[in-house]
C-alpha cells in the first residue's frame, strides 16, 4: 500500500463555460498556490486527458470549474491500496470523493473531487470520444472506485444555462441502466434505488435556490426525453449541442411576459410560465413514468429537506462507498451523520 500526501500530486483546475469559474479559481489559487488549470477545452475526455499531458506526478487530483474545495482535503494523506474491492489492480482506477450539491443537498459523487492515473488517463475513451452508451459517464466506462468521504461544494446554477445543464445531465444519466434505457413501466424495479432517489430529488428539491426552477425543469426534462422519446441520449455529453438546445429550443418558450434576468449571461424570461411547465411536466412524468413521485416545487419544502437531510458519515478519506455498504448491509455499523 502506497501513502501519499494529497499536496504531492498534481492539482488542476478544469474549466470550460462555467460563470462563477474566475471566482472558484482564485479560491483554490488560494489554498494551494500551486494549482494547475486546463480552460476551454472542449469536450469531458479531452479535457482531462489534457490534465494528463501536462501533469508531472504518477496520479493528479482534478477540481471542477463549479467546485468549491473544502480546505482539509489539502491536509490529507491518501493510502492507496493494492486491489480494489473486488480484488482488481488499482494501477488503473480513478478514484473519486464525493460533492455536496448546494442545489438540493445531495452527496455523492456527481462533481465531486477526482484522483486519476497519469498514463492511464491518456488512453481512456469517454464521453465525446466514446462510440457507445457507456461513455456518457466515467463510472459506466471506467474502474471507478467512489469513495465515502466528502470534500467540495458543488455550485451549478449561476446562470439558467448552468443550472438547466445540470439538472439535464442528472435527469438523463439518472434514468438509464448502465447508460442503456429502461422502459416508463420497468422504471422502479431496473433503475438502481440510489439513482432512482436521487433523480426523484434533482426533480424536487432546489426552488428556494437562485436559478434553481432551472434546474428541475432540466431533471425533468432530461428524464422524459431519456425514457419516453428516442431522442439520442449520448448528446449530453456535446458542448455544442446543449448550448444550442437550450437557447433555440428551450429558453425561447419562457420569453413573454419578462420578469428575472440573469446577472451573468443577461437571459432574461417569465418566472410564471417556467414554473408552471416545471408543474406540468411533473404532472406527465407522474402518469407516464411507473412510480415518479413529483411535486409542485416550494421553496419552503426544499428549505426543509436540505435542513432534515442526513448525509453520508465520513469515515476516512479512503474508505470506499462499497466497504460502506457492506457493512451496513451486514448490520456492523450504523448509518446517520
Amino acid at each position: 500500500m502506497a501513502k501519499q500526501d494529497v499536496t504531492e500530486l498534481d492539482i488542476f483546475y478544469i474549466s470550460y463555460d462555467e460563470p462563477n469559474c474566475e471566482e472558484h479559481w482564485a479560491d483554490l489559487l488560494n489554498k494551494v498556490p500551486w494549482a494547475k488549470r486546463v480552460h476551454g477545452v472542449k469536450g469531458f475526455d479531452a479535457a482531462h486527458k489534457e490534465c494528463a499531458n501536462q501533469s508531472e506526478t504518477d496520479r493528479f487530483i482534478t477540481v471542477d470549474g463549479d467546485n468549491i474545495v473544502m480546505p482539509d482535503f489539502f491536509e490529507q494523506a491518501l493510502d492507496f491500496p493494492d486491489t480494489d474491492h473486488d480484488g482488481n489492480d488499482i494501477s488503473q482506477s480513478i478514484f473519486s470523493w464525493n460533492g455536496k450539491n448546494i442545489l438540493n443537498g445531495l452527496v455523492y459523487g456527481n462533481g465531486g473531487l477526482k484522483c486519476w492515473p497519469t498514463e492511464y488517463t491518456k488512453t481512456i475513451s469517454t464521453h465525446e470520444a466514446s462510440d457507445d452508451g457507456e461513455g456518457m459517464e466515467f463510472c459506466w466506462k471506467l474502474n471507478y472506485i467512489q469513495l465515502n468521504d466528502t470534500f467540495s461544494e458543488v455550485h451549478q446554477t449561476a446562470s439558467p444555462f448552468q443550472a438547466f445543464r445540470a439538472g439535464f445531465r442528472e435527469g438523463v444519466k439518472m434514468s438509464l441502466d448502465q447508460g442503456k434505457r429502461v422502459r416508463a413501466d420497468q422504471f422502479q424495479e431496473k433503475i438502481w434505488y440510489g439513482n432512482y432517489n436521487r433523480l426523484q430529488t434533482w426533480c424536487n428539491v432546489g426552488s428556494d435556490i437562485e436559478n434553481g426552477l432551472w434546474a428541475i425543469y432540466g431533471a425533468r426534462l432530461g428524464c422524459e426525453m431519456a425514457v419516453t422519446s428516442e431522442w439520442e441520449v449520448n448528446l449530453i455529453s456535446d458542448y455544442d449541442w446543449f448550448k444550442s438546445f437550450f437557447y433555440d429550443e428551450v429558453a425561447i418558450n419562457f420569453n413573454t411576459n419578462v420578469d428575472q434576468k440573469c446577472k451573468y449571461s443577461k437571459l432574461a424570461w417569465d418566472k410564471d410560465a417556467l414554473y408552471k411547465e416545471v408543474c406540468e411536466l411533473g404532472d406527465r412524468l407522474n402518469d407516464n413514468i411507473n412510480q415518479m413521485m413529483l411535486f409542485n416545487p416550494d421553496p419552503k419544502m426544499c428549505q426543509f429537506f436540505k435542513k432534515t437531510f442526513v448525509n453520508p458519515k465520513r469515515w476516512g478519506v479512503m474508505i470506499r462507498e462499497k466497504q460502506i455498504q457492506d457493512l451496513l448491509e451486514k448490520g456492523l455499523i450504523g448509518g446517520g451523520a
